[in-house]
């Protein structure tokens, strides 16, 4: 994926997959902090070059039916074919907890963007937990899709459409009022694009969600979490509401990992996702009100003009 524009690899400091022995950091799109296991290459199911780097489809040797997406050695994506509800990502879970209780319910078909791809694990859960959904996922690596695609195909009848593209290119086209939830997770490397970073992307994402619709980030940050802060103050920009979730750890600045940024122009489930993300095996806070406007004291939001990327992990983190 080029630095310069916005591809999908879902970052993820702090996901649960199972490649090997111990991961100090996986990455989806990145990937994932935390990973549990290192991948063994001698049991590469299938490997490929694409845009970024070398791609690779590991199986995961607890599960036969589950393959773990890698690009240059970093974990991208968890996929259990045989029972996509099941997300191994820390950062996936919440998001999934999230897309339980959003919209009418659980079990409702919604409209979904997906802005970054990898192996399309949460368009697999919503097509499985949410049937008749209608899903769009824009990955800007092309022979990565095609790689995907035919070693992970989608379930027939899933209503997903998967293009490539830049996510904002794609954004800005998109029409008004059109979608439920958007969920950006999106990255270069191990970094979040500058261009989609900034209040002017975030209202482009605003102008794109119906009444009533929810945008989420998956953002990826350490020790005085300044790019996660400015995230949640770029958003309150645009979104009358917002709320950040991530394991204490990270909010405490004391190791770097995933955060998921929730916001919306009307009320958000978030007692609900609160009691879930708590009561989880990978238990997260979800911070709104009084205490996010007490994490985020100081921080200014971005604009194109002077909109970065996210930052560099530590040296050695995503590597077994």
């Amino acid at each position: 994926m080029s630095a310069a524009v916005g591809g999908s690899r879902a970052a993820s400091v702090g996901l649960q997959d199972r490649v090997g022995s111990v991961l100090s950091v996986h990455w989806g799109m990145i990937g994932c902090v935390g990973s549990r296991n290192t991948v063994r290459r001698m049991d590469a199911h299938a490997r490929k070059q694409v845009d970024q780097g070398t791609a690779e489809i590991v199986p995961d040797p607890e599960r036969p039916d589950s393959f773990t997406l890698l690009v240059e050695g970093t974990a991208q994506s968890h996929v259990d074919l045989a029972d996509p509800a099941r997300l191994d990502f820390e950062y996936m879970r919440w998001l999934g907890f999230l897309i339980d209780v959003i919209g009418e319910g659980a079990g409702q078909p919604i409209n979904v963007l997906h802005l970054g791809g990898g192996a399309w694990t949460l368009p697999r859960y919503i097509a499985h937990t949410r049937p008749g959904s209608r899903q769009r996922v824009v990955e800007i690596d092309e022979p990565l899709i095609e790689f995907v695609r035919e070693h992970l195909p989608l379930p027939k009848n899933a209503n997903i459409r998967v293009r490539g593209g830049d996510a904002r290119e794609v954004l800005t086209g998109l029409t008004d009022d059109s979608v439920d939830l958007m969920i950006v997770d999106v990255f270069s490397g191990a970094r979040i694009p500058a261009h989609l970073t900034s209040a002017e992307f975030v209202a482009q994402a605003a102008r794109v969600l119906r009444p009533g619709g929810i945008y989420a980030a998956n953002l990826a940050d350490g020790p005085g979490l300044h790019f996660a802060r400015s995230q949640v103050v770029t958003a309150q920009t645009v979104f009358t509401t917002t709320a950040i979730v991530a394991q204490p750890p990270v909010l405490r600045g004391r190791r770097f990992g995933n955060l998921v940024l929730v916001a919306g122009n009307h009320s958000l489930p978030l007692p609900i996702l609160a009691r879930r993300t708590a009561s989880d095996v990978f238990a997260a806070r979800v911070l709104a009100g009084s205490d996010l406007e007490k994490f985020v004291a100081g921080a200014q939001p971005t604009t194109d003009d002077f909109a970065q990327a996210s930052p560099e992990p530590p040296t050695g983190l995503l590597k077994g």
